[in-house]
C-alpha cells in the first residue's frame, strides 16, 4: 500500500514533470517564432552586396545567376492555391548599384506617394516624408532609376509575422543598391506594444543599426516585431486587397515562410510628389 507521504511525493513529481513539459513546449514555440522573424527580415550587408541570412548564405554562383536573369515567377503555384496574378511585363532587371546614399533631393515638407504596379494589382503607399526623409529620398532615387522594375517579391511569411518582402533585384534576398541608409522613425506612434500594424511598409535590415538598403516589407496583418525597422509608409485600401489576395495563395514551403505561390512582380515602381 502506498503511504500518504509516498503519494504526496508522487504527485509532486508528476506536477514537476508537467511544468517541465510546458516550459519545453514554450521554448520550442519561441525558437520557431524567433527564427521566422529573423529569417524573413534579416539582411547582411558586406561591401556593396547585401547577403540574405537564413542560417546559410547563398553561394556566389547562385547570386550571379539570379542577378543576371530576367524575371521569372517566384514559385510554381500549388494546386490548392492557384496563382491569382498575371504574367510579368516584358523587361529585365537593372544591375546598377551605387557606393553612396543619394544626396537629398526631395522636399521634406511635401507629401509623396509610391505606386507599386504589380502583376497582382496596384499597391498605393502614402510615404512618411518628414518622419523618414532619408528612406523616402532613397526610394524616390531608386524608383527614378528603375531599380525596382521587374523585380519579384521574394518572400511571404504567414506564421508568427505576416509580411510580404520585396525590393531585391536578385529575387532571392541577396541584393541591394550598394549603399545603406540610416534608421528613422522608430518611435512612430503606430508602433505600440512591439507590433507593426497591418498596412505598414517598413525597411528590412541586418539586425544592426543603420543597415537598410532597398529591401522592404509590406505588413498585411498585425505582426509582433520590435521597433527596429524603419516604418516609412502606409498602404491604401486597394493595396491591402492586393496583399490579402497574395497572402491567401500561400507560400511554397507550407511551413509559413517561403516564396509566395502568387507571381508577385513589381512591373513598375513610381514615387510622386503630391
Amino acid at each position: 500500500m502506498v503511504s500518504q507521504e509516498q503519494r504526496r511525493r508522487q504527485l509532486a513529481r508528476e506536477k514537476f514533470l508537467r511544468q517541465q513539459q510546458r516550459r519545453t513546449s514554450a521554448r520550442r514555440k519561441a525558437r520557431m517564432r524567433n527564427s521566422v522573424i529573423a529569417s524573413v527580415l534579416g539582411v547582411v550587408v558586406i561591401g556593396s552586396v547585401a547577403l540574405y541570412t537564413t542560417g546559410v548564405l547563398k553561394n556566389d554562383d547562385d547570386k550571379k545567376t539570379n542577378a543576371s536573369a530576367d524575371v521569372t515567377p517566384s514559385a510554381t503555384p500549388s494546386s490548392k492555391a492557384p496563382d491569382p496574378c498575371a504574367k510579368p511585363a516584358a523587361g529585365s532587371i537593372k544591375k546598377e548599384t551605387w557606393k553612396k546614399e543619394p544626396a537629398m533631393s526631395i522636399d521634406t515638407s511635401a507629401k509623396y506617394t509610391m505606386k507599386l504596379a504589380t502583376t497582382c494589382g496596384d499597391i498605393g503607399i502614402a510615404l512618411k516624408t518628414s518622419a523618414a526623409p532619408h528612406t523616402v529620398n532613397s526610394f524616390d532615387f531608386l524608383a527614378g532609376k528603375g531599380f525596382f522594375d521587374h523585380t519579384k517579391c521574394h518572400r511571404l511569411t504567414t506564421n508568427g509575422i505576416y509580411v510580404l518582402q520585396c525590393g531585391d533585384p536578385t529575387g532571392v534576398g541577396s541584393g541591394g543598391p550598394g549603399y545603406t541608409i540610416p534608421d528613422e522613425n522608430l518611435k512612430d506612434a503606430s508602433l505600440k506594444g512591439n507590433k507593426y500594424p497591418a498596412g505598414t511598409v517598413a525597411m528590412a535590415n541586418t539586425g544592426q543599426k543603420h543597415t537598410g538598403g532597398s529591401q522592404f516589407f509590406l505588413v498585411y496583418k498585425d505582426s509582433p516585431l520590435p521597433p527596429s525597422y524603419t516604418p516609412f509608409g502606409t498602404i491604401d485600401a486597394a493595396g491591402m486587397k492586393v496583399l490579402n489576395k497574395i497572402a491567401a495563395a500561400g507560400e511554397n514551403t507550407g511551413a509559413g515562410d517561403g516564396a509566395p505561390n502568387a507571381t508577385v512582380v513589381i512591373n513598375k515602381a513610381t514615387v510622386t510628389k503630391s
